[in-house]
């Protein structure tokens, strides 16, 4: 079964909340025949977005692939957090790599949120892009971890961006009696994530850049040039740049043993209005501690946009809305009268230590995926670097290589049932509160 297909119609833009209210999208055509190009990129998510953009600016003749629309895959379905550091948080990555690599990673990060803000100003993507996330514990002793986390921030690096919100505070922030706590994190942010993938697309064709649609690659030859086959088509290309991220599939043996696909989920309820208080006073994103992450936010028409629960393996549940709807009112339980307009499933990827992947998979192949939850930056700047490093400019690539990012036990065939397993473990956490 192919994921590219599983879930969604060819071509066809999920029916979220997103698609609804997204600028207009021009078609682009499929790819038909043969043609070259300097650089061949597959998936037009934000990696493969960033990467054509940044090199057609320096004059490189970009071909840009998707099987089905711009930002039809987690571009275009996330939570939309614009979230400081990397998915593993700075105290985490201090033990696992020490204080100069774990420095390192949180200046790319900070890179990263600079990078998408310049991205909309340059661009004048129309995003809805705000500043404020909001990080919340369940317990006294969650919240002193994540004031602790503020503190960290602050005296390794300068960080100062970051409000500690005792129980007061924090109810006052986000009116669920689920949460004893939390951090404000104002140097982060959230956007609408289709527009800026579609902003990213306007951009990349302004500056030369030829995207076909629906042209759905089924094999990658390495050489030079390395060619790329579609299913009408045919590139040839001294360069080429996987981005597929979830929806890669088995393109590359290599990618698929260390990044394993995911699904998540998000609903959006009918407008608010008034009740929109009773959610958040401010117009802030919100994650909170679980390990299976709740996340959340106000729409600019006032809807509950709330992404929870995950599933593993291909198809994704019958009723999604009802899926979404049980961690909603866990956290919302003054809410569970209230209708959902919109619910919707979308595939990301995730790695073992939840680092991204960043890697020369051939002699001309490049690829980047793998980003854990945390894409609207770090897959944005990963399109960055990895232009660089076509470029001749590696040092960034060369740093995000080196990340830990191991297979997955037993290889494709196995790592699903086993991620099952261990996120069940997780969850049965996350409920006994352990």
């Amino acid at each position: 079964m192919d994921l590219l297909y599983s879930n969604d119609r060819p071509g066809t833009y999920p029916q979220s909340w997103y698609a609804a209210t997204a600028h207009d999208a021009p078609d682009h055509p499929e790819l038909r025949g043969e043609v070259t190009a300097d650089v061949c990129v597959v998936g037009a998510g934000f990696t493969g977005l960033s990467t054509a953009l940044h090199l057609a600016q320096r004059g490189v003749d970009v071909v840009l692939l998707d099987a089905h629309r711009v930002g039809f895959g987690a571009s275009g379905r996330n939570g939309g957090q614009l979230g400081s550091g990397q998915r593993q948080d700075q105290k985490t990555l201090i033990k696992m790599m020490g204080r100069d690599d774990a420095r390192h990673l949180w200046l790319l990060g900070e890179e990263a949120k600079q990078l998408v803000r310049g991205l909309i100003d340059t661009h004048q993507i129309d995003c809805d892009y705000r500043p404020g996330v909001a990080w919340t514990g369940f317990s006294d002793s969650e919240t002193r971890d994540l004031h602790a986390y503020a503190d960290l921030l602050e005296r390794e690096y300068g960080y100062d961006q970051v409000e500690r919100l005792d129980a007061a505070a924090c109810h006052a922030l986000c009116p669920s009696p689920a949460y004893r706590g939390g951090v404000l994190d104002m140097g982060a942010g959230h956007l609408h994530p289709l527009n800026f993938a579609l902003g990213l697309a306007r951009a990349s064709s302004a500056a030369g850049v030829r995207i076909f649609e629906r042209s759905r690659v089924h094999h990658v030859q390495d050489g030079r040039p390395a060619t790329v086959r579609t299913d009408r088509g045919l590139v040839r290309t001294e360069t080429v740049v996987l981005a597929g991220n979830g929806y890669l599939g088995g393109l590359n043996r290599k990618v698929a043993a260390r990044v394993m696909p995911i699904n998540n989920f998000v609903a959006a309820t009918a407008p608010l209005g008034d009740r929109a208080a009773e959610v958040l006073t401010r117009d802030v994103a919100v994650a909170d501690s679980k390990f299976v992450v709740n996340y959340f936010r106000l729409s600019r028409d006032k809807r509950l946009l709330f992404g929870g629960g995950e599933s593993y393996g291909y198809r994704f549940p019958s009723d999604i809305a009802a899926k979404v709807r049980k961690p909603m009112t866990e956290i919302f339980p003054h809410l569970a009268d209230v209708p959902i307009d919109y619910a919707w499933g979308g595939t990301l990827a995730i790695t073992m230590k939840r680092l991204p992947f960043l890697a020369r998979v051939g002699d001309s192949i490049l690829s980047s995926s793998g980003y854990s939850g945390h894409g609207v930056g770090t897959a944005t700047h990963a399109g960055l670097v990895v232009a660089q490093a076509i470029l001749g400019q590696s040092a960034g690539f060369d740093v995000m290589a080196r990340l830990p990012v191991p297979r997955f036990p037993g290889g494709p065939a196995f790592r699903s049932p086993l991620l099952t397993l261990a996120m069940t473990w997780y969850a049965l956490r996350d409920r006994l509160g352990v």
